[in-house]
C-alpha cells in the first residue's frame, strides 16, 4: 500500500447560521467555490491533475442537493476532468471524505484528490432532508434519540455536572477568540467574496469574547422538554436501566454552534506532489470509522481513536495534539476521561462551542486547525476525531513531515 500525503488545508470562515450571517446570501455551491479557487490559486494548481473531488455534505436537499463536489468543482472552473463524489457520515462527513481520497491514493487508484465538505445551515436548515434515521418508527424500534438527549446521557453516565460542561465551553470560547486575535487560523482561512470582489467574511463570526460563566449558567437547558415531557428519557431508561433519571445539562451555550462553511484539503501520492513542484505539510498516518451504541450515540471518538491508534501501531501518549469535535461538551469530556490526556493538548484553539460545527465541514476544518497548531508548536502527530449521529465515530491520526 501506498501513503497519502496532505499538501495543504483551507476553509472558510465560519458564518453564523441564521438569516442575519454574513454567509446566508451565500449559495453553498460558492462556500465550496471559494475553498477549491484558494488552493488552485495558492499553487497555480493545474486542475486537469485533479483526479477527484470529493465533499461531505449532510443535508442533502435543495441547494445542496444533487452532487454540490461536481457542480462547484464546475463552477470553480476546474478542468472537466476533476471528477466529483458528495457523501454522508453524518458529522464524520468532512472527515470521511478526506478517508475516501486518502485510500484512493494509497490503494493506487489515484494521484491527486481534492477532499472536504460543506454545509449552509442558514439556507439547508439541519434535517430538512428528512431520512429513516430521524422518524418515530426508527427511534423506537432501534432506540435512537436525538443528539442532545443522548448528550445529556453521556454526562450523566460519566458523571459531568452542570458546572463541568459550562467551564469547559467558556474555555472553549476563550480559547477561539486568542486563536483569532493571534491569527493561528490564518494559513488556512480564506476569505469569501462577493461578485464584486468584496469581502463578505474573513473570519470566524460565531464566537462569544464576552462569554463569561455566569452567562452560561444562566441559560435554561435545551433538551430537557424533549426528554421528560416528549418520552424520550423511557426510551435511553430501556438501556440504561441503572439511571434513575438524566440530567438534563446541555444547553445552546455548552453545545456547538449552528454556522455555515465550507473547507478543502489537497492529498496526494508524494511522487505526484514532487512532479508539481508542492511541499507535503503531513501525510495520514491511519484512518479509522466504527459503529458503536445507537442511544448513547456520542462515545463514538472513543473506539475510533483506539481503532485507529491500533492501526498506526501507536499509544495515545504518542499524540502530540488532539481535536475532539465539540459536538457537545460532554464529548470532550469524556474522551479526556477516558483516555487520561490533559485539556493542555485538547482542542488548543477552542472547538466547535465556540466556533460552530458545520456538519458536512466540520472533519475537513478540524484536520487543518490541528496541522497548523502542530506547525505553530514544532509538533509531530495530531489525531482528529468526532461522533457522529446513530451511533458512530470517526478518528484520523496525522503525522508532519
Amino acid at each position: 500500500m501506498g501513503e497519502a500525503y496532505i499538501f495543504d488545508a483551507v476553509r472558510t470562515p465560519r458564518g453564523k447560521g441564521k438569516q442575519s450571517g454574513a454567509l446566508y446570501t451565500v449559495r453553498p455551491v460558492d462556500l465550496v467555490v471559494t475553498a477549491l479557487r484558494a488552493l488552485q490559486e495558492r499553487y497555480q494548481l493545474d486542475t486537469s491533475e485533479v483526479e477527484d473531488v470529493v465533499m461531505g455534505c449532510v443535508t442533502q436537499t435543495g441547494e445542496q442537493g444533487s452532487c454540490i463536489a461536481r457542480a462547484a468543482a464546475l463552477e470553480a472552473g476546474f478542468h472537466q476532468i476533476a471528477a466529483g463524489v458528495t457523501l454522508n457520515r453524518f458529522c464524520g462527513s468532512g472527515m470521511e471524505a478526506v478517508h475516501y481520497a486518502a485510500g484512493q491514493i494509497a490503494a493506487g487508484f489515484a494521484d491527486l484528490v481534492v477532499a472536504g465538505g460543506v454545509e449552509s445551515m442558514s439556507r439547508v436548515p439541519m434535517g430538512s432532508d428528512g431520512g429513516a434515521m430521524w422518524d418515530a418508527v426508527n427511534q423506537w424500534r432501534v432506540g435512537t434519540v436525538p443528539q442532545g438527549v443522548a448528550a445529556d446521557l453521556l454526562a450523566t453516565l460519566r458523571g459531568f455536572s452542570r458546572g463541568d460542561v459550562d467551564h469547559f465551553a467558556l474555555t472553549s470560547q476563550q480559547r477561539a477568540v486568542e486563536a483569532i486575535e493571534a491569527g493561528r487560523f490564518r494559513r488556512s482561512v480564506v476569505p469569501v467574496r462577493d461578485q464584486n470582489g468584496e469581502v463578505i467574511l474573513d473570519r470566524d463570526e460565531f464566537p462569544r469574547p464576552d462569554a463569561t460563566l455566569e452567562g452560561l449558567s444562566a441559560l435554561r437547558p435545551a433538551f430537557k422538554m424533549m426528554g421528560e415531557q416528549f418520552g424520550l428519557d423511557t426510551i435511553t431508561k430501556r438501556k440504561y436501566p441503572q439511571l434513575d433519571r438524566i440530567n438534563h445539562i446541555h444547553t445552546a451555550g455548552n453545545s456547538s454552534g449552528i454556522v455555515d462553511g465550507a473547507a478543502a484539503v489537497l492529498l496526494a501520492t508524494k511522487e505526484k506532489g514532487e512532479a508539481l513542484g508542492l511541499k507535503p505539510r503531513a501525510r495520514i498516518r491511519s484512518a479509522a470509522v466504527v459503529g458503536d451504541e445507537p442511544i448513547l450515540m456520542l462515545d463514538g471518538p472513543i473506539p475510533a481513536t483506539k481503532k485507529a491508534l491500533k492501526k498506526a501501531r501507536m499509544e495515545i501518549q504518542d499524540i502530540d495534539l488532539i481535536e475532539v469535535n465539540e459536538a457537545f461538551a460532554a464529548v470532550p469530556l469524556a474522551f479526556m476521561q477516558a483516555f487520561g490526556v490533559s485539556h493542555d493538548i485538547v482542542n488548543v484553539n477552542g472547538g466547535a462551542i465556540a466556533l460552530g460545527h458545520p456538519l458536512g465541514a466540520t472533519g475537513a476544518m478540524l484536520l487543518g486547525t490541528v496541522l497548523d497548531a502542530l506547525e505553530d508548536r514544532d509538533l509531530s502527530t495530531g489525531l482528529i476525531t468526532a461522533c457522529i449521529a446513530g451511533g458512530m465515530g470517526i478518528a484520523t491520526i496525522v503525522e508532519r513531515v
